[in-house]
């Protein structure tokens, strides 16, 4: 009972600002069209890998969702340095995970969190260009996404190709909006929802079963951050899933600096991301992706530390503040139809499997 006490206020904090972040993720996917897209993030140099990782940042794309997207851009022109910093900058943050952040973690490390993802996309971005080269390969299928989120991956592709399509720019503003918010709360919010109640249980696990001192006197530091940097990268988890579980762990006693590298280093990549870079700019580029991100997360992480520990701010305070802005009313309504618009595509299958029972 007292884990569930545990994840109830966490739910309820997190509900309103996801919703909002879903919303605003289906306008983005309704009104900015691919072929805009792939003329902002192409081009070479420094302005074009800044370019490339602050406008992957909003997007509603996990790490795999990412990958069809930053290859279509690759294969279309965009540069290795611009192409790694939109693979980083897409999934490290969002919207969606931005407003999570906001409610769960509070305004220093939402702001944290922004700037760090940014800025880890820059610095990889440029060790890719610098120190990598082009490789041949094969066009690749579906499979390089190896599975980790079939949806996410079927709409990256599809939407790589929406706007070219001749009549995709007369649609109407109106169908294009149902669109987008059919993808929010369909694709988006199917692909997120199962790792986000498994953040919420663990979140629920740190808050109520760990004693805050255990983690406090471990984590914390140079070893702890890099511990967190190695445990996240191979890891596959979206930036909204890994928020409640910082909440978690912020709460449990870990420093700010340390959280923040697992919400770095977790959604900015995964194995799939990993196998991608190898074959597209071979092992070098790959090890200078692993040294960016690396390197960038845990100076990012220090650098938080040492500011707190200068500014004397109360991170846990803040997060309290932020999750107490909305009343409770507007909580349980915001968490009870985020349920609705996850369960109903498991309502339809049950009732689609009754209907037409396999034969025997």
């Amino acid at each position: 009972m007292s884990l569930l006490n545990s994840i109830l206020p966490v739910a309820l904090s997190a509900a309103p600002w996801l919703l909002l972040g879903l919303i605003v993720s289906g306008l983005i996917k309704a009104l900015l069209p691919d072929a805009v897209l792939k003329r902002w993030v192409g081009g070479e140099g420094l302005g074009g890998i800044a370019r490339a990782a602050v406008i992957g940042a909003p997007l509603p794309l996990c790490s795999c969702g990412a990958i069809p997207t930053a290859l279509t851009l690759h294969r279309a022109g965009a540069g290795r340095g611009a192409t790694t910093a939109f693979l980083i900058g897409t999934p490290g943050i969002g919207v969606d995970s931005l407003a999570l952040s906001y409610a769960l973690l509070g305004p220093f490390m939402m702001v944290a969190r922004a700037i760090g993802a940014v800025s880890t996309a820059i610095v990889t971005g440029v060790l890719v260009a610098a120190g990598s080269r082009d490789v041949t390969h094969e066009q690749a299928g579906a499979k390089s996404c190896g599975g980790c989120c079939g949806s996410s991956c079927e709409s990256g592709s599809d939407s790589s190709h929406q706007h070219d399509h001749p009549g995709a720019h007369g649609q109407e503003l109106g169908t294009r909006l149902r669109a987008g918010m059919r993808y929010a709360f369909g694709d988006l919010l199917e692909d997120i929802g199962p790792w986000l109640l498994g953040g919420l249980i663990i979140a629920g696990v740190l808050i109520a079963l760990v004693p805050p001192q255990t983690l406090a006197n471990h984590g914390s530091g140079l070893v702890a951050m890099l511990l967190m940097a190695v445990i996240g990268i191979p890891l596959y988890i979206c930036a909204a899933a890994a928020t409640p579980i910082a909440a978690g762990m912020l709460l449990a006693g870990v420093s700010p600096g340390t959280v923040l590298v697992f919400l770095l280093a977790g959604p900015i990549t995964s194995a799939a991301t990993l196998g991608l870079l190898r074959r597209e700019f071979g092992t070098a580029g790959l090890g200078c992706y692993l040294l960016g991100i690396v390197g960038s997360t845990i100076a990012i992480g220090l650098v938080v530390d040492a500011l707190i520990g200068m500014s004397g701010i109360d991170v846990v305070a803040q997060a309290g503040a932020a999750a107490e802005l909305l009343p409770v009313w507007l909580e349980a309504a915001a968490l009870a139809a985020l349920l609705w618009s996850g369960l109903r595509p498991l309502g339809r299958r049950a009732f689609k499997r009754l209907s037409h029972p396999a034969p025997h």
